[in-house]
């Protein structure tokens, strides 16, 4: 390995002292060097400098599963690659494959084995395939470990080192202050070799979570990294990463070491010859997210999680007024940094995001529709007692059925608008799967299993999906079809890079309307979304188009003029308004 540069070594040593206090610093860096760049790998001399280069307007990412499309005789993973290479090749750029590895609950998220493809799915030559053709993202599940894991058998037996690998703590502790995402009891009683035992469990007594106070587990995932990146992995996702570092007495979430443990991280990645990105998971209220980009020290992307409730709220109430007051208060990315929008993903639509964001009467009505659509409702364990909602668990399509006021026939274009606004926002757009295919609500699923996030996680026959594609009349085909149009539209055009200029727009609250400006300040787009029923006019003076300028609808094609009549709008209807078309 090439001997590290001293700025590597100091960034390291300044990170660990922060981390483990009590380690010798230069034994400590030594090893971190040779986890993540074993024998044959070496790091860059100098570390990438933050820039905008990392993603562009092209940029556009699809959320999976690896066995979401199955048809009994090949691997899924040979089927997920077939369906991009046949309908997303050219519209998305890359690919977030869940939980890939072997696992005993939580859909892939109670990993018994970090370094090998589940079996049922394939193996690292069908996660490398994947990677030639899109960038790949892969989760580095650091929380927890499942209980029937090797290393909580070996905790289990009291061997070393996995006899000091999990977070224990006692009945006793003073407990009441840590925040619960779920309400399950936060110990679980184990006897061990050494006696009885009482290990953390933050999610579910199947999922025990590791104990980074032990150098020995970042030094395990750091090597975990390293398989991944050797596998064609661009991408790493710090699953559930707020809740790594736990103190009794605490809320044991975004402690200062879990902060030091992602810039340690970054550090790395910063590092490393491959042109690598961390993305944190912190579904968690706004200002705690956004605290995960550090001082462009931390992630380089961040989820924005309060995006799928207020979108969802927007368009069933038909107003925008908690969205554009939401987005009116949101810091621009800091250079080098970038948010990842969503609406939809392999979770529920978070309602932690929204704490602050939304009067609880709003919440409440949201959650009524949501359940009249076919949806469920998942609670968290409030400190004190008591419970909250955590999140809804639902498809998007299914949940874009109606409004407040019930259901109606306006699904498809409401859909649409909502995945417009996720294009047009400052960031990279991420799509599920299921969003893109119009997936219905699985209760089936929901029966089978008793968990309610089976909803939209249905697996598609391929063989019945490639019937259902290629009839223009079924809700798969019609929405995959206008969405490869809108993404192939916005991938053209500078104005919507990641961290292109954005100020939101004054307007009519029933439209969600955003100003974009291209980096080399060449292209605007004036992007307008009518997120309710009713026909609504806007006026081409009220978004200041240049007189001198030729203006044209991107997504109609029509030319708008900046002195005309009054801009129309029918309902959820999306304009995209350029000088650049």
């Amino acid at each position: 390995m090439t001997e590290p540069s001293q700025t590597l070594r100091v960034k390291l040593s300044e990170l660990v002292g922060r981390i483990y206090p009590d380690r010798d610093r230069a034994e400590l860096v030594n090893a971190l060097v040779a986890a993540f760049w074993p024998e044959g790998s070496h790091p860059r001399k100098r570390a990438r400098t933050p820039s905008n280069r990392l993603w562009s307007p092209h940029d556009a990412m699809v959320i999976t599963y690896g066995n979401t499309l199955i048809d009994g005789a090949h691997k899924p993973l040979d089927l997920l690659n077939d369906f991009l290479r046949r309908y997303l090749r050219g519209t998305v750029s890359s690919v977030h494959i869940l939980p890939f590895f072997p696992f005993t609950s939580d859909d892939g998220f109670a990993v018994t084995d970090y370094r090998a493809v589940n079996s049922h799915l394939g193996d690292w030559a069908d996660i490398r395939r994947i990677a030639d053709e899109f960038t790949l993202m892969s989760d580095l599940v650091l929380n927890h470990v499942s209980s029937q894991s090797n290393w909580f058998s070996e905790y289990l037996q009291g061997h070393a080192p996995f006899d000091r690998f999990f977070f224990e703590a006692s009945p006793d502790d003073d407990l009441s202050p840590v925040v619960r995402p779920r309400t399950n009891p936060l110990l679980r009683e184990v006897e061990t070799a050494n006696g009885t035992r009482y290990v953390w469990c933050t999610f579910s007594h199947d999922q025990i979570d590791l104990d980074f106070r032990n150098p020995e587990v970042l030094l395990e995932f750091l090597r975990i990294m390293r398989l991944h990146v050797e596998n064609g992995i661009r991408i790493i996702r710090l699953d559930a990463v707020a809740f790594i570092w736990k103190e009794a007495g605490t809320p044991s979430i975004h402690l200062p070491q879990t902060h030091a443990i992602v810039q340690l991280m970054r550090v790395l990645c910063d590092f490393a010859v491959e042109p690598l990105i961390l993305l944190t998971e912190t579904n968690v209220p706004n200002i705690e997210n956004l605290s995960y980009f550090g001082n462009r020290n931390e992630a380089h992307a961040v989820y924005n999680f309060s995006l799928p409730p207020l979108i969802l709220h927007a368009l069933l109430s038909g107003s925008a007024e908690y969205l554009h007051l939401w987005q009116m208060g949101m810091p621009p990315a800091q250079l080098g940094c970038a948010y990842l929008n969503f609406t939809a993903s392999h979770d529920g639509i978070g309602m932690r995001p929204v704490e602050g964001l939304l009067p609880h009467d709003e919440i409440a009505r949201v959650i009524e529709a949501v359940r009249s659509f076919g949806g469920e409702v998942s609670m968290r364990t409030l400190n004190g007692g008591g419970e909250a909602p955590y999140e809804l668990n639902i498809t998007w399509f299914d949940a874009m059925t109606g409004t407040l006021e019930g259901p109606d026939d306006w699904k498809v274009e409401r859909f649409l608008c909502s995945q417009s606004i996720v294009m047009a926002l400052e960031g990279v757009p991420a799509f599920y799967i299921h969003s893109l295919l119009a997936t219905p609500n699985d209760h089936a699923g929901v029966e089978k299993t008793g968990v309610k996030r089976a909803i939209n996680r249905h697996r598609w026959d391929y063989p019945t999906l490639l019937e259902r594609l290629d009839d223009p009349s079924s809700p798969q085909s019609q929405v995959l079809r206008r969405m490869k149009r809108r993404i192939g539209i916005r991938c053209r055009q500078p104005a919507f890079h990641p961290n292109a200029t954005q100020f939101t727009l004054h307007l009519d609250t029933r439209i969600f309307g955003l100003w974009r400006q291209s980096l080399d300040r060449d292209q605007s787009i004036f992007a307008l979304h009518n997120v309710s029923g009713d026909t609504v006019s806007v006026s081409p003076l009220s978004i200041n188009l240049i007189g001198s300028e030729n203006w044209t609808d991107l997504l109609s094609g029509e030319t708008i003029s900046p002195s005309g009549t009054d801009i129309p709008f029918k309902p959820y209807q999306c304009r995209w308004i350029t000088n650049r078309a």
